[in-house]
């Protein structure tokens, strides 16, 4: 009788050690999706704006960035615009080269008049965005720089198809987005979009549509006693530090 109560004993243990650190798994992950910009406006009222740059063979004059009203069809049907459709926007960048080639276009977001890379909340797992095609064998790619500093990229998908499109990647498990140090930068940013062009195809004139660019990630936060010392600022805004 005792042997038996000892296996019971024995296995409940072994169960409550196996389930133990799976419920501690569970509970470090909490996945969010969330828009890094969905061309309406919003981003707008927090400063963040775009431009456009090319490479060097890039016609004078181009690119042209522009807002336009609308969205995609398939995200009017879906539900997932609670606005008026007057004030859904997005936004197209045309261009032009001089030259076929191993040309590239890019979307970069800026802040005040400069460059600006976006710090994404959460250990991020993947993008979407829905992005309008007409057919061209060019390729978009997303530039990202994790918590090191180097800049990674990720091809998102290929331009060869008509109309809207939903495209997403995933990022890979091994860029790095946080720092086991404290205080360290402890997130992934983004730095643009880039569109290459396929060496034979025609570059002489052709433009693209972006909407609705989202990420999804984990945003599971650990606390501990003093986690709020984590940004600490030792110097008041404006000083020099001498």
């Amino acid at each position: 009788m005792k042997q038996g109560c000892f296996m019971v004993a024995g296995f409940a243990l072994t169960c409550a050690f196996l389930v133990s650190p799976l419920a501690a798994q569970r509970s470090k992950v909490n996945y969010q999706a969330y828009f890094i910009d969905d061309f309406d406006g919003a981003s707008e009222d927090q400063g963040l704006a775009w431009r456009a740059a090319g490479s060097k063979f890039i016609t004078k004059g181009f690119p042209i960035l522009k807002y336009f009203e609308g969205m995609p069809q398939a995200v009017r049907m879906a539900g997932s615009w609670q606005g008026k459709d007057k004030e859904a926007r997005f936004i197209g960048v045309e261009c032009k080269f001089n030259r076929q080639g191993n040309n590239w276009l890019d979307l970069i977001p800026t802040k005040g008049g400069s460059d600006y890379e976006i710090p994404l909340r959460g250990v991020v797992s993947g993008f979407d965005v829905w992005v309008w095609g007409a057919g061209y064998q060019y390729s978009l790619e997303a530039l990202v720089r994790d918590c090191t500093g180097r800049v990674h990229t990720l091809l998102i998908g290929n331009l060869d198809f008509q109309g809207w499109k939903n495209l997403s990647v995933s990022v890979p498990t091994h860029i790095p987005q946080t720092s086991r140090y404290l205080g360290s930068a402890q997130h992934l940013s983004f730095v643009g979009f880039r569109i290459r062009t396929s060496p034979s195809e025609r570059v002489d004139d052709f433009y693209v549509f972006f909407d609705q660019f989202k990420a999804l990630a984990n945003m599971h936060i650990d606390f501990y006693d003093g986690h709020e010392l984590r940004n600490a600022q030792f110097k008041e805004e404006g000083e020099s530090g001498k």
